[in-house]
């Protein structure tokens, strides 16, 4: 993703492009699966860890990314895809290896449709599979 694609991303959600957060959303827009803040650490050294934490939080209050909590203590974060808001494409299942601790999105799962009382709003959902990923699993 280059920095003018980057910048338009931040700038529709009303966040101010700085190079901190320019660096995070491109370390997240060039993962192939929802990443920790300990990886996010050590690819975007030196910056340190308080300053991805707190980029991190905004961009989650600003609908950029979506935390995944998959239970081992360690929050994943991953990119939004839809522009305005968490998209229906943002939302699908994720598989956490118990073995290596990599976490994948499953989006060919399809999430059941489940109506919520009146007056709920839902801002994301987890669906979250555990056991031995095929690489492990060899």
């Amino acid at each position: 993703m280059k920095n003018n694609e980057i910048e338009n991303i931040l700038t529709s959600k009303g966040v101010k492009p700085t190079a901190n957060r320019i660096l995070v959303l491109k370390e997240l827009a060039k993962s192939s699966h929802p990443i920790n803040l300990a990886d996010l650490e050590i690819s975007l050294h030196p910056m340190d860890k308080a300053s991805i934490f707190r980029v991190l939080e905004l961009f989650s209050d600003k609908d950029i990314i979506h935390v995944i909590e998959d239970g081992s203590r360690s929050l994943k974060y991953e990119l939004c895809h839809g522009m305005d808001h968490h998209s229906v494409s943002d939302q699908h299942a994720h598989f956490y290896c118990e073995k290596c601790g990599v976490v994948e999105c499953l989006k060919e799962i399809d999430l059941p449709s489940i109506a919520m009382p009146e007056k709920y709003k839902v801002k994301s959902v987890n669906l979250m599979f555990k056991g031995i990923c095929p690489n492990c699993n060899e």
